[in-house]
């Protein structure tokens, strides 16, 4: 491991939390795949697949965000072991309802509970920002490190999801991510030395933290990049299905995350230059670009090759991401903005999800790839018109940069005139 990373390991606890959070993170690649994977399987019925993948992301957008208010509030240990109860019960009864054969109805309620989800890539990155807050470049290396780990779990998710549920029994897949879920809730709330304090209600301030308008920008955003994320993945195991190689979809969605994976090890070992608003504008748009290939192959490996291509633009996109929220985000209220970046990317993959399944069922799989390529594009132009917004407020309001303390405050809620107190709870 090369020095930046060494580094941020040098703080006790480090590795232990974040090692925990990959457990608990393994849903993340493995529940919505695994769900359509089985759905499809026993019904034979992409549509229904996709809608039940669109009804898990959609609570878990409604759900996942308070869960992370009241972490912020009461603490990781206190909110997430609760939680994580009802979502594992949820997910035991849809493997129970499906293998009976239940009707639709009791399996849209199943994964909605089971939107109850936390957000465990918001709990650790929280983690990794009470840590590091003082140092940035420690920061974006913990941050590109994480988003590697997100990386690796997108290999390692879908191979394990999709091979368990075809070689071994349909359920097999969501039944093996409600296992790691478990298990990481746990692990990582044994770990109370380095869990944010949490922040009295007075800290917490007005309201959500997606009243930030940065943050209502990115999360707007990342509902079009989710989107593709979400079409991507389901189109691709009906392109594998219709070419009699279902199993081989997860080597191939394992391509996509390797491209994402192998450019977060370099991004983290960067410093980068200029301003993070316009690198984040940057990402997206290439994003938007790297849709073109997939919608131009024929076969399994010109697939795997493309995405791979395409994989090479989201880490850097997301780690850019989530160092805008460490800035214009208050600290009381950073998991909580974090987790609306997940909520985000959650609508959008609800969206893929669905419109990718019906494409499907409708004009077959190559035709779907056409919606991540709209959904990229749509995400540009969001980010284009919100860019101003996702500047901090010294580039935003220039004239203004020497007139004083008083004049720094903005939309954030103040934020340099509040960082030491802050800093002093955290």
């Amino acid at each position: 491991m090369s020095s930046p990373y060494r580094a941020i390991f040098t703080a006790p606890g480090t590795r232990a939390f974040s090692a925990a959070g990959m457990v608990g993170r393994m849903p993340l690649s493995m529940l919505s795949l695994g769900i359509v994977t089985m759905i499809s399987q026993v019904t034979g019925r992409y549509g229904l697949a996709g809608s039940l993948s669109a009804a898990l992301a959609l609570s878990g957008a409604v759900c996942g965000p308070q869960v992370s208010r009241l972490v912020d509030r009461y603490g990781q240990r206190r909110v997430l072991r609760p939680v994580c109860a009802v979502t594992v019960t949820a997910l035991a009864v849809l493997l129970v309802a499906v293998r009976a054969g239940a009707p639709d109805w009791v399996y849209f309620v199943c994964v909605v509970c089971a939107g109850l989800t936390p957000s465990m890539g918001a709990m650790v990155r929280a983690r990794w920002s009470a840590i590091h807050h003082g140092s940035p470049e420690l920061l974006h290396t913990a941050y590109a490190f994480e988003s590697v780990v997100d990386e690796v779990i997108f290999i390692l998710g879908p191979i394990l999801s999709i091979g368990l549920c075809t070689a071994w029994f349909a359920e097999a897949g969501p039944l093996l991510a409600a296992c790691f879920l478990g298990a990481g809730v746990l692990l990582l709330t044994a770990q109370r030395s380095t869990e944010p304090p949490p922040h009295p209600r007075d800290q917490l301030g007005g309201g959500s933290a997606l009243r930030t308008p940065a943050l209502a920008v990115m999360t707007a955003v990342y509902v079009g990049t989710g989107t593709l994320f979400g079409a991507v993945d389901v189109s691709t195991v009906a392109f594998a299905d219709e070419r009699g190689h279902k199993a081989l979809a997860s080597l191939v969605l394992a391509s996509y995350a390797l491209g994402s994976c192998l450019a977060g090890l370099v991004f983290g070992l960067l410093r980068p230059k200029g301003q993070a608003a316009g690198r984040f504008l940057l990402g997206v748009s290439l994003m938007a670009v790297s849709m073109i290939p997939p919608l131009l192959v024929g076969n399994l490996w010109s697939l795997a090759g493309a995405l791979f291509l395409s994989g090479l633009t989201i880490a850097p996109t997301m780690v850019t991401a989530m160092g805008l929220v460490e800035q214009l985000v208050p600290r009381a209220k950073l998991t909580e903005g974090i987790t609306w970046i997940s909520t985000g990317l959650a609508v959008g993959v609800a969206a893929g999800a669905s419109l990718a399944g019906r494409v499907v069922d409708a004009h077959g799989a190559s035709a779907a790839f056409a919606v991540p390529a709209v959904a990229a594009v749509v995400a540009v132009a969001v980010a284009v018109l919100g860019n101003r917004r996702l500047r901090p407020a010294r580039e935003r309001e220039e004239p203004r940069a020497h007139g004083g303390d008083a004049e720094r405050t903005d939309g954030r809620g103040g934020r340099d005139g509040e960082r030491d107190s802050r800093e002093g709870v955290a």
